[in-house]
């Protein structure tokens, strides 16, 4: 796209943007990086990771706000203020990463929080999801203050807590569950409400445009509860044995909703995500209860109340044809899909500034991944998902080129110029 381009902003002067680039320095983000793949940070436990990018937006010279979500967990949000008169933009990245390092059957050096420099990549835990994209903003947000420009509007970075997807559900108590969002609406409910925001998750560099929201449903049956000698002739009374014949038509409505709901060339997915049942210290009992736990990826166009609609009409008509078996329906994550306009000024930005540094527009995607875009979009927050990564997900783990990194910095530099407005 061209300056052109009708109701865009006209494009940086092309001196201005030389000087901006030109003031991204590589070690000192690859140094960065290191330093935030080697805190662990699981969920629950981001207290050091946002000590750290605490003292690092402190020490770019941020204006820093400490939000205490609950104890020992936070929210860290660092603003530099424009002189007014533009849009204000933040750029916004988690610090949980998407596992804990301990994991025994993740043994790429990519899930460990230990950072490796190997063939031009950086490698480590977090290092796309997303600790990378918190280096590139802080990076940025250095290389405009290097160039000597004064911003109209505010930029803001914010490192949050609690966004991979997990909650709490029954005997899974705690802060280490408390996850899906909870730091965004957090943020946004305590006076963090900029314009435009950018989540540099990892869309190796596409512009999302749009993602599928999530549905966390539990159907569940009960059964007799007795020992194992004296369940003769009521084998079909047990909770599994239940469970395996509502499979069926589960797994059939799994089908149709995977056609229904398909949208931007993407399935919609239905996982099942787990199931529990009985006692494995005592299997000479029959399981008195039995759950069965499903993800339903929901299009953007398609509102979760209608979709918990659809599934509880399979669980309705399975509870009529089985009325004595005890069964429960419940839904306990909902999280809505999100969308931007093709047209929106952050992505024409984008699009222009993409260009300049890589030569090509970006890709657009539809991802059946969730983001803190559903949140904040529903505060009237235009959001857009494009950030770093590098390639499809391997055994490895998590490992991202160094000069994806550097590249997207330059155009997250660019783009908060032109959005937010230079100050002549």
């Amino acid at each position: 796209m061209s300056a052109s381009t009708p109701n865009s902003k006209p494009a940086l002067d092309p001196k201005l943007i030389e000087r901006i680039v030109a003031e991204v320095r590589e070690d000192e983000l690859v140094s960065m990086c290191e330093d935030v793949v080697n805190i662990p940070s699981p969920t629950g436990g981001e207290l050091q990771m946002a000590e750290y990018m605490r003292s690092a937006l402190e020490t770019t010279g941020l204006d820093v706000t400490w939000q205490e979500i609950e104890e020992s967990r936070a929210n860290v949000v660092g603003r530099r203020q424009g002189v007014g008169g533009g849009k204000n933009l933040m750029f916004n990245g988690h610090m949980d990463t998407s596992n804990t390092g301990d994991e025994d059957f993740l043994s790429g050096i990519g899930y460990k929080p230990h950072a490796v420099l190997k063939d031009g990549f950086i490698y480590g835990l977090g290092i796309y999801n997303m600790k990378g994209a918190l280096a590139c903003y802080t990076s940025a947000v250095k290389a405009l203050q290097r160039a000597g420009i004064q911003l109209k509007g505010d930029v803001l970075i914010a490192a949050v807590s609690g966004e991979i997807e997990k909650t709490q559900w029954g005997e899974f108590k705690g802060k280490e569950y408390r996850g899906y969002g909870c730091g965004t609406h957090y943020l946004v409910n305590h006076g963090i409400l900029p314009d435009l925001c950018i989540l540099g998750e990892p869309t190796d560099m596409h512009v999302v445009l749009e993602h599928f929201g999530s549905m966390w449903v539990r159907l569940s049956c009960t059964g007799i509860y007795v020992h194992t000698a004296f369940c003769e002739g009521r084998e079909e009374m047990n909770s599994i044995r239940r469970m395996l014949e509502l499979t069926q038509p589960i797994l059939k409505w799994i089908e149709a909703w995977g056609k229904k709901a398909s949208y931007g060339g993407k399935k919609a997915i239905v996982n099942l995500g787990g199931i529990s049942g009985g006692h494995a210290w005592r299997a000479s009992r029959t399981p008195e209860k039995t759950n069965l736990f499903l993800d339903i990826r929901v299009p953007p166009t398609i509102p979760l109340a209608e979709a918990r609609r659809d599934i509880q009409n399979l669980f309705f008509g399975l509870k009529r044809e089985h009325p004595d078996w005890g069964m429960e329906f419940e839904t306990y994550v909902s999280v809505p899909g999100a969308r931007i306009s093709e047209d929106h000024e952050l992505i024409r930005a984008i699009d222009r500034n993409h260009k300049h540094v890589t030569g090509k527009i970006p890709e657009r995607e539809v991802v059946t991944w969730c983001s803190d875009a559903s949140v904040l979009s529903r505060y009237g927050v235009e959001t857009v998902n494009y950030g770093p990564s590098s390639g499809p997900r391997d055994k490895d783990g998590e490992k991202v080129l160094i000069k994806t990194l550097v590249e997207i910095t330059k155009i997250y530099a660019l783009t908060a110029a032109e959005i937010c407005g230079v100050h002549s």
